[in-house]
């Protein structure tokens, strides 16, 4: 382990943000950062994507890393994973008051390949994070402040960090807009192996069964509707960056994985056996769980789900919105379906489920044509 003489105390304060990597997440975390009146500096190891960065975020593009955070109250670390702990513990020396965080989204690795590279003092500024929103975009230009908005933000405990540390990120977080949640590493690596990580491997692993079926049938993803489109929309994400991802959790995501293919046996076997009051139940309790998943804290007697038919022209979406707001009845979650045919799409509208019947009123009185899926 290396050896430090940092003893400073890290800013109460948070006023000064320096991002190194500056793809999708990092831009976007600048533009939420920029968007709460703190000041933004930024490095990439690719000084083009570094200069996209800052012409769409205002970021104060430098030429290296120790330029880049010399005078930060805060680091964040948004390279790719295997370059997460060398990033860290050079901010962690270049910037000997400065507080540092990543964006990986796995923990564990990155706490114990930190332990050789970092002393004691200088890890007690290390507040190990996950920022739990993107797309499967990637790239500067498709950022926005918006990315952070809502979002869990987990924040991590170790053994080496000061309270403090913490503290300030924690409310940093809170600032620009994204919901704080500390969570131990491990826990945390176990958890997204479920909801993050297992969703992309569900979604690849579809699309790319499809996609082999579809060499004797050319005509099969002309066949495909919504439902395969939602599941496979992250099978478009960057496929080194999730081969990283992957690899670092391999432990979790195994587990999970041998979990998922376990339950689909188990729906297979009862599919084959006829039994259909069996796969009904196992429908049935998904379909509860995933609108308990739609429920926000505030809303405490579940949600239902309305699907409306729009034009697919500007405004669509803004008039739909309009007349049930005029309602009023409060939009606790949207989603658009494109027709492939185009010229129209879907739009399911979670609503309160108190709210469903006013929901259903006033859109039909708007010339909607609404059903209620749940």
């Amino acid at each position: 382990m290396t050896t430090s003489m940092s003893t400073a105390e890290p800013p109460a304060g948070i006023e000064r943000v320096a991002i190194v990597g500056t793809g999708l997440i990092g831009t976007s975390v600048a533009m939420a950062a920029a968007r709460a009146a703190c000041t933004v500096s930024g490095w990439d190891a690719d000084p083009a994507v570094a200069a996209r960065a800052a012409a769409r975020s205002g970021l104060a593009a430098r030429t290296n890393l120790e330029e880049a955070v010399a005078d930060a109250d805060l680091v964040v670390v948004c390279t790719p994973i295997g370059a997460i702990a060398g990033a860290v513990s050079s901010a962690l020396k270049a910037s000997p008051t400065a507080i540092v965080t990543d964006a990986a989204s796995i923990k564990s690795m990155i706490v114990e390949d930190l332990a050789s590279l970092a002393s004691s003092e200088d890890l007690a500024r290390f507040v190990p994070g996950h920022p739990m929103g993107g797309s499967e975009r990637s790239g500067p230009e498709h950022a926005s402040a918006s990315v952070v908005d809502g979002i869990i933000w987990v924040l991590s405990e170790t053994e080496f960090v000061r309270s403090s540390a913490i503290e300030a990120v924690q409310s940093w977080v809170g600032r620009i807009g994204a919901r704080p949640v500390v969570m131990d590493p491990g826990r945390h690596d176990r958890l997204v192996a479920f909801v993050s990580h297992l969703p992309q491997v569900a979604s690849t692993t579809l699309m790319g069964l499809a996609a082999t079926e579809e060499a004797g049938e050319p005509e099969m993803l002309l066949l495909a509707a919504g439902g395969f489109r939602d599941l496979t929309r992250l099978a478009s994400s960057d496929p080194a960056l999730w081969s990283d991802i992957l690899i670092a959790n391999r432990e979790q995501i195994g587990g999970a994985i041998d979990l998922y293919v376990e339950r689909l046996g188990e729906l297979r076997d009862r599919v084959m056996a006829g039994s259909g009051d069996d796969v009904a139940r196992m429908f049935g309790e998904a379909k509860d769980a995933r609108l308990r998943l739609a429920t926000k804290p505030t809303v405490r007697s579940g949600v239902s789900v309305l699907q409306v038919e729009i034009p697919d022209v500007p405004g669509a979406l803004a008039r739909i919105a309009s007349v049930l707001a005029a309602g009023p009845v409060n939009i606790e979650d949207l989603q658009i379906v494109h027709s492939p045919e185009g010229g129209r799409g879907m739009v399911h509208l979670t609503v309160a489920a108190e709210a469903a019947p006013d929901a259903t009123d006033v859109l039909t009185a708007g010339g909607y044509d609404p059903i209620r899926l749940a």
